[in-house]
């Protein structure tokens, strides 16, 4: 069981469950009890949606895995399972049921909510991942778009399924004027955080596995302009993700002022968020072995975990 736990990155899963959880609860239900209104999705239904999103994700890493085992023998050895532990067979069968399950759950919630179409978003998934492993991983950032994009979409899933459901309250949104565009703003700027992190993060892998890339023949990044212009690359990204929290949040502190400035926000962006990603920055230039690329991948990891986790410190501050 556990070399089947260790193909899936249950760690990983384990975010994913949480970021929909917490935005679900810490920032849509927040806004929405500001308005007086309520949570409309069953919370059944929105277990089963979190359930095909994280089986989904399962397969994707297990058919990454499967595919990419020839680079994982040449940059980290000892993480191979699959060959080794499980079967190149009994991987593939695993993937079809995690996936299969996934847009089954998927497909099942899309119909509860009355739009069908939406089960098009689990079919369309699945063979992104399909494709990323097979052909998109060994494109030039083709691959690194396609992991950032499925990244900024996990916390999109609770409020576009969330949206049909408050249907129920038109009436009073109309009458009243509600302005639940906040809503999208609040959630859409999780997601843009989530991707621009991400893309950063997927560069510097790829200078960590650039070794096993360069002997593969992959066109990463890295491969193709070289370390030292994709150090710069990830730099620009990460400052870009900086100069944007920092107008992005410093408009959200001023139009709180007016009910009560937020020091506990502000405290936790800048130490939190903000100056880790600083000296990321520099992790990222000052960088030149493996050990260290991988360092400044988990600190990446890290500050996005840390701003999923200021929902908790939104919500606290609104309530």
């Amino acid at each position: 069981m556990y070399k089947y736990l260790r193909l899936i990155r249950v760690k990983n899963l384990l975010i994913v469950a949480a970021t929909m959880v917490l935005i679900r609860y810490m920032i849509i239900q927040t806004l929405l009890n500001g308005y007086g209104l309520e949570l409309q999705l069953p919370l059944w239904w929105f277990v089963e949606l979190v359930a095909a999103t994280v089986l989904i994700a399962a397969g994707g890493y297990v058919i990454n895995d499967y595919f990419d085992t020839r680079a994982d023998l040449i940059n980290r050895p000892e993480t191979v399972v699959v060959g080794k532990t499980i079967t190149r067979r009994g991987a593939i069968a695993f993937h079809l049921a995690l996936t299969i399950t996934g847009i089954a759950l998927g497909t099942i919630v899309s119909f509860k909510v009355g739009r069908p179409i939406f089960s098009l978003l689990f079919f369309l998934t699945s063979g992104i991942l399909w494709f990323y492993s097979t052909i998109y991983k060994r494109q030039l950032l083709i691959g690194n778009l396609v992991v950032a994009i499925l990244t900024a979409t996990v916390p999109l899933i609770p409020l576009i399924f969330e949206l049909p459901m408050l249907g129920t309250y038109r009436d009073i949104i109309f009458i009243y004027q509600l302005n639940l565009r906040v809503i999208l703003y609040w959630v859409g700027g999780f997601a843009f955080f989530g991707f621009l992190l991400t893309l950063a993060r997927e560069i510097i892998k790829d200078i960590e596995d650039f070794e096993g890339d360069t002997t593969l023949g992959r066109d990463t990044i890295p491969v193709h302009y070289g370390v030292k212009k994709a150090k710069l690359i990830v730099a620009s990204i990460l400052a870009i993700t900086l100069v944007a929290l920092v107008i992005l949040f410093s408009a959200y502190l001023f139009k709180i002022s007016k009910t009560g400035f937020d020091y506990i926000s502000l405290v936790y962006m800048v130490v939190l968020v903000a100056l880790p990603i600083f000296v990321l920055i520099f992790s990222v230039l000052l960088a030149s072995t493996k050990s260290e690329y991988h360092r400044a991948s988990l600190i990446c990891k890290l500050i996005m975990l840390s701003g999923v986790l200021y929902t908790l410190v939104f919500a606290f501050f609104v309530n």
